[in-house]
């Protein structure tokens, strides 16, 4: 029954035995253990705003990509239209000359053809008068070997000189 029921001796030297551990754990151990309780909470604090910090820089840094990107996505689409033009205009000017290159080359060939036509007609020509004299000789030299056909030609023209 004595575990049941202590002494009072017990007790009482139980309780000064557990005020000097509470003076001594008050004076060496509480300050120190509610300094670092607090150094904890403080540093805690400032994780959670530095994560806070982070969070929002993160969220500006996202923001700000996807301004660059969109700003990216509008250069490139610019560069895109300013290369389609100057290709249609590349397209255009090449087309423009390509055809005045071909009006002139025409007009060189007609000219030419125009020119090898008037060529081919004088030849034709010089041809048909060499084979016009060569025919009338050929019937005047036919016509003229009797001396009596060259004395009536004679004639005739002197009548006919004589008339005018």
């Amino acid at each position: 029954m004595e575990l049941v029921t202590p002494a009072i001796g017990l007790i009482f030297w139980q309780t000064i035995g557990f005020v000097i551990l509470l003076f001594v754990l008050t004076k060496f151990a509480w300050k120190p253990v509610m300094k670092s309780i607090s150094e904890r909470e403080r540093s805690i604090e400032e994780a959670l705003e530095s994560a806070e910090k982070a969070k929002q820089e993160m969220a500006r840094l996202t923001n700000e990509n996807e301004h660059l990107l969109i700003q990216a996505r509008a250069e490139r689409d610019a560069i895109l239209k300013e290369a389609k033009q100057l290709k249609d205009q590349i397209v255009s000017s090449a087309k423009t000359s390509a055809e005045a290159e071909g009006a002139k080359m025409i007009e060189k060939a007609r000219l030419e053809i125009e020119h090898q036509k008037t060529l081919a007609l004088a030849e034709v020509k010089n041809e048909v008068s060499t084979l016009a004299l060569d025919i009338a000789r050929k019937v005047l030299h036919k016509n003229f070997q009797e001396q009596s056909n060259q004395d009536q030609l004679v004639n005739e023209l002197l009548k006919d000189i004589k008339l005018n």
